[in-house]
């Protein structure tokens, strides 16, 4: 019987749709940990760029992969897959329902569905990417991307250099489309698996996300990237959010320009989350206020 199983509620959605807060409700009520899919939440040093959730938003519910390692440590969907593993292997010794929440798509589909191992391919590909990119630029790569892995490309930044050269080396090196190694079998895992989308119409979504911007800057936003500009390499910070500001650190735009650039690339991000997990066909879809409608669609299928 499916109930006999352990649990796994998953909650997803774009940025600034309500996650958190969502989340906490539900925790709370079923009396649940949660695992949090954020690539840069886990990180001590982003807290303002990253919507961290403050330790009273959390309530006292039980938290994973938030502030528990530093920008300087590697960090993939690969490493949560595993470290998320065995997370979930401990709470599910002693609980029969966990909660797994956040907005990075990648890091979502390999825990629920596995990370299929991906070839390793010659490094001079990686070289001669890099070398392209100083002199054609990134926007070039990226085309080539798009080429050659539309599927990929239509979920990251177009500006972020690490993700995109990284899966056109193994685009190049395999002759196959990096999306066509992200995710293995369902079957593998030996939860049952309980998608809860969260959306909003798309000028009340992107209204959140304009006014979250603003909040962040007042809080410090541009404080904690100058803090962190020794390690604007990392690909933690050549994401939506930091990017934008050290350009304005390097005299290409005004702090004007970085902000309206903040905006409008927070909004495309979301336009991105969406399109991915649209392609979800186990999602049941809500609003972040239908809390009542959410428990009851859940509690029958629980244990």
């Amino acid at each position: 019987m499916e109930k006999d199983k352990k649990h796994l509620i998953v909650i997803i959605g774009p940025t600034a749709v309500g996650k958190t807060t969502l989340t906490v409700q539900l925790a709370k009520h079923f009396g649940v940990s949660v695992l949090n899919a954020d690539s840069r939440q886990v990180f001590k040093e982003l807290s303002v760029g990253t919507a961290k959730p403050l330790l009273e938003e959390l309530q006292g519910v039980p938290h994973y992969f938030i502030n528990d390692r530093s920008i300087n440590d590697e960090f993939s969907a690969g490493h949560f897959e595993k470290e998320g593993l065995r997370v979930l292997t401990k709470i599910f010794n002693k609980e029969d329902v966990a909660i797994l929440s956040g907005g990075s798509g990648l890091y979502i589909d390999a825990l629920c569905f596995g990370f299929s191992d991906i070839p390793k391919v010659d490094l001079s590909i990686r070289r001669a990417l890099k070398e392209r990119e100083k002199k054609e630029g990134v926007a070039q790569l990226f085309t080539e991307l798009q080429q050659l892995d539309n599927e990929y490309a239509k979920t990251i930044n177009p500006e972020n250099q690490q993700r995109i050269i990284r899966a056109l080396e193994i685009c190049i090196g395999t002759g196959k489309p990096f999306s066509s190694f992200r995710t293995g079998a369902q079957e593998q895992r030996k939860f049952a698996l309980h998608f809860i989308g969260l959306e909003l119409p798309r000028e009340v979504l992107y209204k959140r996300i304009n006014n979250r911007m603003d909040d962040m800057i007042a809080n410090g936003l541009f404080e904690e990237a100058k803090k962190n500009e020794t390690f604007k390499e990392a690909n933690a910070l050549q994401t939506v959010g930091y990017s934008e500001i050290f350009g304005f650190f390097e005299g290409k735009y005004e702090k004007e320009e970085a902000i309206r650039l903040l905006k409008r690339n927070s909004r495309r991000y979301a336009k991105r989350q969406i399109t991915w997990f649209k392609k979800n066909e186990l999602v049941q879809w809500f609003s972040p206020t239908q809390l009542n409608e959410i428990i009851s669609y859940l509690t029958p299928r629980l244990p």
